[in-house]
């Protein structure tokens, strides 16, 4: 009887101390490699531009990186501050429907991201495992944490395109006659997003874990393709801007992709050139690495 109140007891000890652990390690430095994605004018399935992942194109994926720092607000919740870095990409050449591709516009840019997610759980996250004295069974605890999030943040995007193997920054160039007429004023290419999506951590030990992150980013521009309403006189911007930038707001080949005439109308003044009712978005998928840093008594994290 003795020895099985010995045993309870230190079983309820471990179990507090368990209890507060995560208040330890509330700080916690992730490192990820992962790929992104883009869904806008450019490219896309074969058939008129449709919204969402119906019109995504995965020969486009490319090449992601980010760096970020948790804390958890309690074990259900915590904050995460991110720096993401991606490339974009997007070909009208990689379609078959008619109009996209006799538009014939390309793009890519980079993407730099700064954010602040706010992550939820249904369970409490692993740290270290539980029950782990000699000779006494138990529940161990899980070492798979699932979460959703959602946050704001700033990114800095700036297209380019290939004329005669250079590659020029669109913005600058006014290919949709931005700058020309009062109305069409240059875009920016620094905008505010709003990152959704969810994630896995898995845990190792007390101090390491991977995770599995994807997201979203609905943006409120229509210009991370720098396409995004219709084509402006031609003539009147290679007046105004030159003729690298006459040239690359107007690419259409004459119907040569689709061994057909030539059909100038398409891409006249006034003609669409994308589709200002729905604005880009860009996405990251992430594996991390994750390490957990000791809280200090000030709450700060010991590095």
């Amino acid at each position: 009887m003795k020895r099985l109140l010995i045993i309870t007891l230190c079983i309820t000890l471990f179990s507090c101390a368990q209890a507060q652990r995560w208040k330890a390690y509330r700080y916690e430095v992730d490192y990820g490699l992962g790929a992104t994605n883009f869904l806008g004018e450019l490219g896309g399935a074969n058939q008129i531009g449709t919204n969402y992942f119906k019109d995504l194109e995965f020969s486009q994926t490319r090449l992601a990186a980010n760096v970020g720092l948790r804390y958890k607000i309690n074990e259900y919740l915590a904050s995460k501050f991110n720096f993401f870095y991606g490339k974009v990409a997007g070909n009208d050449r990689l379609t078959q429907e008619y109009f996209r591709k006799y538009r014939n516009l390309s793009f890519k840019s980079n993407i730099y991201e700064l954010s602040v997610n706010l992550e939820a759980s249904f369970m409490k996250e692993q740290v270290g495992h539980r029950y782990r004295l000699r000779g006494i069974r138990g529940q161990r605890g899980f070492e798979m944490y699932t979460y959703a999030f959602m946050g704001v943040g700033a990114f800095y995007f700036n297209p380019k395109a290939n004329l005669g193997g250079t590659w020029y920054a669109l913005q600058p160039l006014g290919t949709e006659g931005q700058g020309i007429i009062a109305s069409r004023k240059p875009y920016s290419r620094l905008q505010l997003c709003v990152p959704v999506g969810f994630g896995f951590k898995y845990t190792i030990d007390r101090r390491w874990g991977v995770g599995l992150e994807y997201g979203i980013r609905k943006t409120w521009t229509d210009y991370i393709d720098d396409v995004s309403t219709t084509y402006y006189d031609n003539d009147a911007i290679r007046k105004a801007h030159g003729d690298v930038s006459a040239d690359l707001a107007d690419r259409s080949d004459g119907g040569k992709s689709q061994s057909d005439k030539s059909r100038p109308e398409i891409t006249g003044s006034g003609q669409q050139r994308g589709d200002p009712r729905d604005h880009d978005s860009y996405m990251f998928a992430i594996l991390s690495i994750n390490y957990k840093l000791v809280t200090g008594r000030n709450n700060l994290p010991k590095f």
